[in-house]
């Protein structure tokens, strides 16, 4: 897969290379347009699901939250 994958780059190269001498000149002939389409009809699916029962509900409860005190360094102390 690797040596195809080399070869096709190789190719490329070269292309490229023949495009930038001036070996070979594309030019583009006549302007693209996209097709045009008609449709009509059709449907979507349709699925029956049977998934369990969800309860969600609250309640109170209490909780112990640690009481945090930041105290500032005296003006003599130094920082590290």
């Amino acid at each position: 897969m690797r040596i195809i994958l080399f070869f096709l780059g190789l190719v490329a190269l070269i292309l490229a290379l023949l495009m930038m001498v001036g070996w070979i000149q594309l030019s583009q002939t006549r302007e693209a347009s996209m097709p045009r389409v008609n449709v009509e009809g059709g449907q979507t699916p349709e699925f029956d699901a049977d998934v369990g029962d969800i309860d969600v509900g609250s309640k109170n409860e209490t909780v112990t939250v640690p009481d945090v005190r930041v105290n500032k360094p005296a003006a003599n102390e130094t920082e590290r």
